[in-house]
């Protein structure tokens, strides 16, 4: 998009856990800046801290968290800021940012909530804590939510006029979904904790490898590798790659017809949409905001913990491979309609350049202007 405009465009700063390697808050981070616009110039600060459990592991997230806030004030305020935020600690790590920016910069912030345990972490009966969340809430000029339900979840809290849905999105032209269904081939590609569903997952695989043969391929690493690892050894139809690239991931999922993620708490899993964009059928957990993206057309939701119905769910798709080839179309058509990078990225757009009291280059056609074309600030 050209501007015609005399005005440069909008500078936003993201706020978030931006660091090599990190979780999906991460890689959303780096994909929105991706495809943002030239005249929406980008910074990035992180509040990433050090991964890992324990008292020395946490008090040194501690003192590089301070050492972030005590610099954050001597940075050049921006047009808008965009704080990406979670529950718990990613959310009392974040008030400082937002409260900071709202009442000394005077600059308008844009919360956008994460995690996949949001909900009870809203539902706290600790005075301090709602009290804390309140501030937050009103100090924010836009709250972001994942789905429908997540919105409505968040403004039983906020003014609704305040919260907006902005779905998680993929960059659905780098799948290429092969949409094969002979033989069904499973897969599972995501961190290896007990969150994940690893040992429902593991489970449901070995019982029903023990009656049939049945195609998986189980990706990604963690605490709970051990198990993949003892499967993969034990069922001859079962390979267990480890950690893998983002290329590599591709190709898994599009060589895949069925991604299973038998998870306990998400918001709305970028996995999921991923497995999507690569033309599968999901068989996950009704949780969060996976039935927001996920239904009887393009998969099989079961209660997160049931092993039982897991082996069910998978079984019946199995057995049943025109279903999954019609699963795995819907889905692909669902990641191209709502969870593109393109059709969010104009909301976005529209989002800052509201906050921000202007408009986007070449929306008002009887501006005239001297051609800027400003590049963003990566």
């Amino acid at each position: 998009m050209s501007s015609t405009r005399a005005d440069p465009g909008v500078e936003v700063l993201l706020v978030g856990p931006s660091r090599s390697g990190g979780g999906g808050v991460n890689r959303y981070i780096a994909e929105q800046r991706r495809h943002l616009p030239d005249h929406v110039r980008t910074r990035v600060y992180s509040v990433a801290v050090p991964p890992g459990r324990g008292a020395l592991r946490f008090v040194l997230a501690a003192l590089v968290a301070l050492r972030q806030m005590l610099l954050f004030p001597f940075r050049r305020p921006p047009d808008v800021v965009h704080v990406h935020s979670s529950h718990w600690y990613s959310f009392y790590q974040s008030s400082w940012y937002v409260l900071f920016v709202a009442f000394v910069w005077r600059r308008p912030v844009v919360l956008h909530v994460h995690g996949s345990s949001f909900d009870e972490f809203l539902e706290t009966d600790s005075r301090p804590v709602r009290a804390l969340q309140n501030a937050v809430f009103d100090a924010s000029d836009v709250v972001v939510a994942l789905s429908d339900g997540w919105a409505e979840l968040i403004g039983r809290r906020v003014d609704p006029r305040k919260v907006t849905v902005l779905h998680n999105a993929v960059d659905v032209s780098e799948y290429e979904p092969s949409v094969s269904t002979s033989p069904i081939l499973l897969s599972f590609v995501s961190n290896h904790v007990e969150r994940k569903g690893v040992n429902e997952l593991v489970t449901a695989i070995d019982r029903l490898a023990a009656v049939r043969p049945v195609d998986v391929v189980i990706a990604g690493k963690g605490p709970e590798s051990h198990l993949a690892e003892d499967l993969a050894e034990a069922r001859p139809g079962v390979e267990y790659v480890g950690f893998v690239p983002e290329e590599r991931k591709r190709e898994i999922l599009a060589e895949s017809s069925v991604y299973v993620l038998p998870t306990y708490a998400e918001g709305v899993p970028i996995a999921i949409l991923e497995a999507m964009a690569a033309g599968n059928a999901i068989v996950s957990t009704a949780v969060g905001g996976i039935p927001s993206v996920v239904d009887d057309r393009n998969g099989v939701l079961v209660e997160p913990g049931d092993a039982d119905a897991l082996v069910d769910a998978i079984r019946t798709l199995l057995e049943d491979p025109d279903r999954v080839e019609t699963m795995a179309r819907e889905s692909r058509r669902r990641a191209e309609r709502s969870h593109s990078w393109e059709g969010v990225t104009e909301e976005l757009v529209d989002l800052y350049y509201s906050l921000a009291e202007s408009s986007p280059p070449d929306a008002d056609p009887s501006t005239t202007g001297s051609e800027t074309g400003s590049q963003a600030s990566r």
